[in-house]
């Protein structure tokens, strides 16, 4: 459904923020993973148009991104990891703005717009000011905003920033739902909601594409080489520390068990991407 095809982008200060990255992207839920630094938001803002890549190709539904931008975005849906707002504008106001701008007749609009507000709980604070709302109202709001005219193209750049358990349930159950038929693109730091929710990922680190594929492909070159032990293991790679009950226990990769007292333990999305973190960091300490 998306397509990149050697996609790079250097910034005037000379940071290359993407590296000839080059993806397949199938509809459902799809996540990208990656450190601060690592390019996500420049991959996410260069898809959403914003920005234009020094090279390389990008292809959605059979149409060339970078020469029919606008067919792209009449089927974009984007929350960005901050936005603005309109100091003014009631929450409805704003919305019917946007909707004015994405070219949605008014009366499909406003069915729209009241769905959206009661799907994001907002419907009780609709005549307020977005300006006025906590971090957690005005990013529902974003999401909102996101999804108003149906978009094909979904792309959620730390969507659950500010929000409670209950509403990143909500929203949880809301993203699998839509991405049976859109592709919806997630970009968080919580691994593990990538793990639940997409059945696709991708992780991203200094600019380029470690590894991409079905979440099982990507889990598996750790599996059956994990362990959990109560001690700080003399060998293996440490991929985590946590406790239980007051007791530090340590997640260890190793081809074979790294000492006695250790267990094999089920791998996880986490597990792969601690290990190429500190296989990044290895290399970058050379």
């Amino acid at each position: 459904m998306l397509t990149l095809n050697n996609v790079s982008k250097t910034y005037t200060d000379g940071t290359r923020a993407l590296n000839n990255i080059s993806l397949s992207l199938p509809v459902g839920m799809v996540g990208l993973l990656g450190p601060n630094g690592a390019g996500k938001s420049t991959l996410m803002r260069t898809l959403a148009t914003l920005q234009t890549p020094d090279s390389g190709n990008i292809v959605f539904n059979n149409v060339n991104v970078l020469t029919a931008s606008q067919s792209l975005r009449q089927q974009l849906g984007y929350l960005p990891q901050s936005f603005g707002v309109y100091p003014h504008m009631s929450c409805t106001a704003l919305l019917h703005h946007i909707a004015a701008l994405k070219n949605i007749r008014r009366h499909r609009a406003s069915a729209q717009i009241e769905e959206l507000l009661t799907l994001t709980n907002l419907t009780n604070v609709a005549g307020k000011r977005v300006s006025t709302f906590s971090g957690g109202m005005r990013q529902r709001f974003g999401i909102a905003q996101a999804l108003l005219g149906d978009p094909k193209l979904i792309i959620m750049d730390e969507p659950t920033a500010g929000l409670d358990p209950l509403e990143r349930q909500r929203l949880h159950s809301m993203l699998i739902t839509l991405s049976k038929n859109k592709l919806v693109l997630l970009s968080t730091h919580i691994v593990e909601d990538i793990e639940h929710l997409c059945p696709h990922a991708a992780i991203l680190m200094q600019g380029s594409i470690v590894d991409s594929g079905p979440m099982e492909n990507l889990i598996a070159p750790m599996q059956h080489k994990v362990w959990e032990t109560t001690h700080a293991p003399a060998s293996g790679q440490i991929l985590g520390e946590r406790y239980h009950f007051g007791k530090a226990l340590w997640r260890v990769y190793h081809p074979h068990t790294p000492s006695q007292d250790a267990r094999s333990v089920q791998a996880t999305l986490q597990d792969r991407y601690f290990f190429e973190l500190a296989r990044q960091e290895s290399h970058n300490d050379l």
